[in-house]
Formats: structure tokens, sequence, C-alpha cells
């Protein structure tokens, strides 16, 4: 939903080489819809879409939802766009099909997300985008600069706010339109989806139902996964091939040996044609982990990125002209493509939108990725808690609260705590996403559904169609939208019940 557009973005650092964290915590696989920065070939997710039909609004939004203090009245501009081309009219009661935007510009979003334009004419529906506070050009206090500038202007950035953002919005396109009666489906991917699942259960009355694309939802302190986000990237390079999974497992020791020879990091630069000199051998662990990362996280096609980094590293065999990093290396060529020299930081760089990021994992979005045992592509490195507070309290001045995601939206023991009051959302993931292992992967109830595939890789249902799209990607989407429709009817039908006008 950008983790993203999503890319691996620096986790928690600071400049004291007493605060420098293992490559396990120096970044996170942040969350996001799809890669901002690995876009050297077209896919589904970024291709030229027609946006003729779209109107951009700004919507006067409250600052603080929750308090009433006098600066809490204060109000900034939220961008939001419609697409009314296939909307069926208030009198008909035609649905509205909106999308929560998460950690990335509604520019990026109106780029990869295809899921509502694909699916408007089918349903009829009213299209709603909806950028996220402090992303894009939403900025309370006037400008980025002000809003990112320090943890009391950034204090206002956070989950709940947003899904009343959203409320206020939505309720405000209902007026709009003069339109009492429309059901809601909202959308969203990554952390979007998150929001999705979470702003069906907040707030009922607004939302009928929501699609929540590649949520991991569960992949929090109190729920954490058995498995963490790597051992996915493990599978996945391991499964397309193990000679290439053997390479880069025994290229972490190699990296190494090579920096502790005299002007080591200087061959390790050369042999990586990097843009700055290496601070040290974290440097290129830091820059191979997100390459890998990010080709699982988004293996999308017509040329699936861990086949083409596998294919780069396995084309030439072991000799004294081809040595273990110069195949490393290609691996990086194939993926991000030829240049001049590669950036170690390029994954890192301090956007608007990866300064919001780290707030919010510093604050509230506390996810424990780390290397685990299991992780066997990688040098294992638990997550530390300890660390990650001190590096968020380095930064920021803030103390993470690891606990209050799963406080504020109840979702310990989902099964048993859903089931009794949830209702009308879908849980899609693919399996072959490492943020998979955070999913709801089970069907709770006949109307909290869990749609996976194998094979399918982040938020690549929501994404644009295109003829290249394998059948099973085809059948997924199709699944979810005969449920919504479902929905949809069910509601039409009851607003029949109480002789509501259809």
């Amino acid at each position: 939903m950008s983790l993203p557009y999503t890319i691996l973005i620096l986790f928690i650092f600071s400049t004291s080489s007493s605060y420098l964290i293992p490559l396990a915590h120096s970044k996170i696989a942040r969350l996001g819809i799809s890669s901002k920065t690995l876009k050297n070939e077209p896919d589904g997710s970024t291709q030229k879409v027609d946006e003729s039909n779209l109107k951009m609004y700004y919507f006067n939004q409250t600052l603080d939802h929750f308090t009433f203090t006098p600066e809490s009245y204060m109000t900034f501009q939220q961008r939001y766009a419609i697409d009314s081309t296939h909307w069926g009219g208030a009198k008909a009661n035609a649905p509205i099909l909106a999308f929560l935007g998460e950690e990335s510009s509604l520019d990026s979003d109106l780029a990869a997300i295809g899921f509502l334009r694909d699916n408007g004419p089918r349903l009829n529906a009213l299209l709603v985008y909806i950028e996220h506070r402090y992303y894009g050009e939403t900025m309370p206090f006037g400008s980025a600069e002000e809003a990112l500038k320090n943890a009391s202007t950034l204090g206002y950035l956070n989950a709940a706010q947003a899904l009343a953002d959203y409320a206020a919005i939505l309720l405000h396109v209902k007026e709009k339109y003069s339109t009492n009666h429309s059901p809601i489906i909202v959308i969203g991917g990554s952390y979007g989806g998150m929001l999705a699942a979470w702003f069906r259960l907040k707030y009922p009355h607004i939302a009928l139902g929501a699609l929540a694309s590649s949520a991991p939802l569960l992949y929090f302190e109190d729920t954490r996964p058995k498995f963490g986000y790597y051992y996915i990237v493990t599978k996945v390079f391991k499964e397309a091939s193990e000679r290439c999974y053997n390479t880069i497992r025994n290229s972490w020791i190699e990296i190494d040996r090579v920096a502790g020879k005299p002007n080591g990091l200087s061959i390790l630069s050369k042999q990586f044609k990097t843009c700055a000199p290496l601070n040290g051998s974290f440097d290129i662990k830091d820059f191979l982990d997100t390459i890998y990362a990010e080709a699982v996280q988004y293996n999308r096609g017509p040329n699936f990125w861990v086949a083409k980094v596998c294919n780069a590293i396995n084309a030439n065999p072991p000799n004294r002209r081809y040595n273990l990093l110069d195949r490393i290396f290609a691996g990086v060529v194939a993926l991000v493509g030829n240049r001049t020299c590669y950036d170690t930081k390029m994954f890192a760089q301090p956007t608007n939108n990866n300064i919001a990021w780290r707030w919010q994992s510093c604050s509230e979005i506390v996810m424990p990725v780390g290397y685990d045992k299991q992780d066997t592509m990688f040098p294992t490195a638990p997550f530390n808690m300890t660390s990650y507070i001190d590096g968020c309290k380095s930064y920021h001045g803030v103390t993470p609260r690891p606990h209050w995601i799963t406080t504020y939206f109840g979702i310990q023991e989902v099964k048993l705590i859903l089931q009794k009051f949830g209702s009308n959302i879908i849980f899609s993931n693919g399996l072959s996403d490492p943020y998979s292992v955070g999913g709801v992967l089970e069907d709770i109830s006949d109307t909290l559904v869990a749609i996976t595939t194998k094979n399918g890789s982040h938020c690549l249902d929501i994404t644009l169609k295109s003829k290249e799209d394998p059948e099973w990607l085809v059948i997924q989407r199709e699944k979810e939208i005969k449920v919504i429709d479902s929905w949809i009817s069910t509601y039409q039908n009851d607003l029949r019940d109480l002789n509501m006008p259809v």
C-alpha cells in the first residue's frame, strides 16, 4: 500500500558509533504497495494510466480529532481525488469504492492502484482516493518543513488520526453527492490494508466492508508470527535456485573477509562500484539485504525479479575470473540496472515520506522484524527491542509504544475476537510476500474471508491488471470482487426490506 514506493528504509540509527545497530536493526522492510526504487523495467504496477476522469479536491481537515484544546481546532488541506465516470448515482444508492492512502503520495497511488479503476464500471461505483496525512501534499502546519521538523508537530501523525480523517472525508463525499445510502467499500494495501481493516472495525456505520491487501495485522509484539519476514525471503530464493541461495548465504562472510584486508573497504567499494567510500562492510550488507528483500516483496512479472537476480548470480561459473562477490554484484546490476556507480544509501534517502514513516515506526507501528535462526540466507541477528527503543529515543526523543496497536485495535486472539464483532473484511495475501507471515490467512467467519495465493507478491491483487497476469491472479481478483458484490447486494436487499429507496 509504500511499504513504497515502498522501499527498505533506514530503521533507526544515530551518528554516534555507540548507537550503531547491527544489520538486522539498521533498517526494516518498510510497508507499501510497490517499489519506488527498483523500477528499471515496466510492470503492472508502473504502467501509465489515464487520469483524465479524475478530479482533485482539498478538504479542510481537523488537526486533532480527539482533543478539544484550542490548537486541536487547527486545520490543514487534505488532498483527495474522485472519478464519477461510471457511478450509478445517488437515486440508485450506487456504491462508493474508497482507497485509503498509506505512507505514500496520492500521485504514486493513482499510478499503481488498479482495483478501483478496473472494477468501478462493473459495480457502477463512485471512486474515491484519499491521501494520508503527512504524506504527499497533505501536510499540516502549512509545509513539510514545519510538519516534519520535530516530535511536537509529528505527534499528530498516527493511525487513529488517519482513520478519523478518512471518516470525515467520506461523510463529506456522501453529502457532496447527496447520497445517504450508498454503501462504501474501503480498500487499502500494506499499511493501508491495515487501515482498511481497522476502518471497517472502528467505523462500521461508514464502511460496509473492506479489502485489506497484504496487511500484516498480526506482525506486532503481542501477535508476533512464528516465522518472520526474512524466513519468506530465504524460502523464495532457495526455491528459485539453491545455487543462488548458497552463493548469497556465503557472501556475507566473504564481504567481511575482504573488508578485513588492508584497504579492504576500498576493494569492496571498487568491486561494487559504490558512489561514495564505504564506512564499513555493513554499508554493502545493508544494500544487498535491501536488494534481496525488495526482489521478493515485489516479485512481479513479466520478468520476475528474484529470477533476474538469480539468473545473473548463476550465469558465470565459480572460477578465478568470476569470484563470489563478482556474481553477487551481477545480481545487483540485473535488478537495479547498469549504472556508473551505486549509491548504497539509495534505499534510505531522507525524503519527506521516509521521515514521516520513520516517525510512525518509532511511535506505534513497531514491527519486530529481525533475522532469526531459520532465516538461513542471512547471518542470525534477532530483533532487539532494547536497541530499537534506544535508537528511537536517540533520533526522535520519544519512546515507542510496541503494545499500543494491539491495545487500541484489539487483534490478539484474532479468530476468537473478530468472529464476535467483525464482518465484511477480505484479508488477501500472496504467500510469497514476506509480510504474509503477519497476515490473516484463514477464514474467521462467512464474512471475514481470507483469500491467499501461493505465488502472490506484496499487494499484487490491487495493482493494475495487465495482459501478462497469470491465471491464479485473475482468479484471486475475481473472488474478491464477487465477495464485495455479494456485500453490496445484501445491503441493497436490506434497504428494500426497510422500505428505503433503492
